[in-house]
């Protein structure tokens, strides 16, 4: 549609119609006729299939088939036959499920993220969705978080890099994709999902706010509002957030949407009385679509009419979402991308396990490998064990329309590489709370004619993600158990955890000899694990979230501020009246940009092509790297740089670059970087993104503990 026939539709549009195309609902709320009766759905959102012209969007819908009905019965009783966008939260996969987002950030490999952000959009366009929910590059400095799980990590660059790569995915599969949640979202207090944000404005601009900013290079269609209070508002009612910084500055120009009922939620908050309340905050702060709650149909007509709102202003929102429609091409087929008759096809089909596959085996993170006890030797007996062997719930959280029964298990992905039957017990459940022991006998017993056994343990799928937050973040106490009666056996231990989060480990490095963590690896998992396991794969995953040695230390980051009295070293002898505990080091189990490979990698000769740089100068940085060990693999160099002195209080260091590179056995590489004045830019205290001149240094190395450092001079 030109932008001429646009205008004019805008302006044939009723007060009632333009509420309507601001408003969005939960497709498992829309009742196929009046007398149904849906189950756990709030009544203040529940509407009938009579009524679906009232409004614009609809989220959550079972298959294309529903989706074309929906739209059907929408267009049948619309008058200005405006189509309904269809949206749903297409995470990690549509039906082919991948990596959860944080295993794929391990990866550090935004070529490979776009690849799967691409064919999970070709499957859902399959299944009807035009616009996904995603990518989420919220900054995720506590593991307590369940939502963890959906994010690329702690580090403001990583998430940057990787949510880029998510949104040209998605837009070469063809979805529109939205930004979420804006802002700081990650960063709830005590790590509890829904709960108040509280921080300095320096620390949003400086590290939580980047992220954002980086992905709107990208052009994404809709940016996504946080419920969450920032500092003592609801982020909805922030118009320093919204307007000045978004609109004016940012010059985003797409559709914000508000996030499921939230703008009903600033009662809940205490800062508005009532629904009408609600309605004029959010539209003057241009919350160009309610999801879920209908706050806009009931009040904005009476609003305008009161004067509490503009015409001006509404007009402008609704020719947002007008555009976004235009630009998916739904005027002239508002069944966009929804194939039926194909889908099946699509879905879970070979390339799209293969690329599912590969996926996982590079997120896998080797924590910790003893005596080089993998890669395993096909010759060597074996037993699978423990509450993940045969499960297959580990495709995450947030899996769409993925299903447990098409994902691959361990113990079935071990019998497909191996062709033969493998000895496997259960021992105990993977339950936060269990406490029953009783089946590490016959876990044992399994284990009798093993060398090595498989112990699989970790996390449920179901434990991480939305509304899944823990206070604690060790394993129960029955899988530790099952560890220790292994190891006791005399019995080689392989532990492959499963997780959303980084958990604490401590436990698993006593009884274990080797650690695989493999997050939530999604379909094809199991497949994945064992060619890992096998030495088909060499790991090559790094650590994207520091993992606690304790959940005491949340929150705990890498590049955290320094303190006026740091903790010289880490012990605790005659340490006293410093930045430290009496009970633990300072220092994480495994640090970010940590992960083991089976080949060794040594890292050496750093140079630097000069000491000084003025503000148009540049300094080449490079290192040799060189595969000293038996195996070819995969290694992420990776770039940090510390201000030493500034007019704010700079990190202990920032990771501004990487490269993942491949060597074969004996194989040295020179591996290049190159700084200039805008990499060492920052916050001031005027909130101007500035360089200071000084001394700096600059880390290169496999971890941000493990890194060769030179110094120069910014003039």
């Amino acid at each position: 549609m030109t932008q001429k026939k646009l205008k004019e539709l805008l302006a044939s549009m009723t007060v009632e119609e333009k509420a309507a195309q601001l408003t969005q609902v939960n497709g498992v709320s829309i009742k196929k006729d009046t007398q149904a009766e849906l189950t756990g759905v709030d009544p203040r959102f529940a509407i009938t299939l009579d009524e679906i012209s009232r409004v614009g969007s609809v989220l959550n819908f079972a298959s294309a088939e529903e989706a074309k009905e929906i739209q059907n019965r929408y267009l049948e009783r619309s008058e200005k036959k405006i189509p309904l966008v269809m949206m749903m939260d297409v995470i990690h996969g549509y039906r082919t499920i991948f990596p959860i987002p944080l295993a794929m950030g391990a990866t550090f490999d935004p070529a490979l993220t776009e690849e799967c952000a691409k064919m999970s959009a070709v499957e859902a366009r399959c299944g009807g969705v035009q616009a996904t929910f995603a990518p989420m590059v919220d900054l995720a400095r506590d593991q307590r978080w369940g939502r963890v799980m959906e994010t690329s990590g702690e580090d403001p660059y990583l998430n940057g890099e990787m949510g880029k790569a998510y949104i040209r995915g998605f837009h070469a599969g063809g979805l529109a994709c939205c930004v979420k949640h804006f802002a700081a979202y990650g960063a709830a207090e005590a790590g509890r999902d829904y709960n108040t944000t509280d921080m300095s404005a320096h620390s949003l601009a400086q590290y939580y706010l980047y992220a954002y900013g980086e992905c709107l290079k990208e052009n994404p269609e809709l940016v996504m509002s946080s419920f969450n209070a920032l500092n003592g508002k609801p982020v909805n009612a922030n118009k320093g957030l919204l307007i000045d910084l978004l609109r004016n500055e940012w010059k985003f120009n797409g559709v914000v949407i508000s996030d499921y009922d939230a703008v009903w939620e600033m009662i809940a908050h205490g800062y508005t009385e009532n629904e009408k309340e609600c309605a004029r905050i959010a539209i003057n702060n241009e919350i160009d679509m309610e999801m879920v709650s209908t706050t806009y149909i009931n009040y904005l007509p009476e609003l305008l009419e009161e004067g509490a709102i503009t015409e001006k202003k509404v007009d402008k929102m609704v020719g947002r979402v007008l555009a976004l429609k235009n630009k998916l091409g739904l005027f002239e087929n508002p069944y966009y991308g929804m194939d039926v008759e194909n889908a099946e096809k699509v879905f879970l089909s070979a390339e799209y396990r293969n690329l599912a596959r590969i996926a996982a085996e590079k997120s896998f993170i080797l924590l910790k490998n003893e005596k080089e006890v993998l890669p395993l030797k096909k010759t060597e007996k074996i037993a699978c064990v423990g509450p993940f062997a045969a499960e297959r719930g580990i495709i995450g959280a947030w899996a769409c329309n993925g299903r447990k029964e098409d994902a691959v298990s361990v113990l079935q992905g071990l019998e497909n590489y191996l062709g033969e039957s493998v000895p496997s017990a259960k021992g105990c459940g993977y339950e936060l709370l269990a406490t029953d022991e009783s089946g590490i006998k016959s876990a044992v017993k399994a284990a009798k004619k093993a060398k090595t056994v498989i112990a699989c343990i970790g996390e449920y799928m179901d434990d991480s993600g939305e509304g899944a937050s823990r206070s604690k973040l060790n394993l129960p106490a029955p899988q530790i158990a099952l560890l220790k009666a292994l190891k006791e056996k005399g019995k080689k231990v392989v532990a492959v955890v499963f997780g959303g989060r980084a958990q604490e480990l401590d436990e698993v490095e006593k009884y274990s000899d080797a650690i695989l963590y493999v997050w939530q690896p999604g379909t094809e998992g199991g497949n994945a694990v064992a060619r890992t396991l096998y030495g088909e794969v060499n790991p090559s995953g790094k650590t994207t979230v520091s993992f606690p040695r304790t959940v005491g230390q949340m929150p705990l980051y890498y590049n955290a501020f320094r303190t006026g009295r740091p903790k010289p070293v880490d012990d605790f002898k005659n340490v006293y009246y410093v930045s430290s505990y009496r009970d633990v080091l300072n220092s994480p189990l495994y640090p970010f940009g940590y992960g083991l490979s089976y080949t060794k990698f040594e890292i050496s000769n750093l140079t630097i092509s000069a000491t000084e740089m003025d503000e148009n100068g540049e300094i080449e940085v490079s290192v040799l790297v060189k595969n000293v060990g038996k195996y070819d693999g995969e290694e992420v160099v990776q770039l940090y740089l510390r201000d030493h002195h500034a007019s704010m209080i700079r990190t202990v260091k920032e990771l501004k670059a990487y490269k993942k590179i491949f060597l074969k056995a004996g194989e040295e590489q020179r591996v290049e970087f190159a700084i200039n004045e805008k990499t060492l830019r920052f916050y001031n205290a005027d909130f101007k993104y500035v360089s200071e001149k000084g001394k700096f240094s600059v880390m290169v190395g496999n971890s941000s503990e493990n890194v060769l450092e030179k110094e120069f001079i910014l003039k």
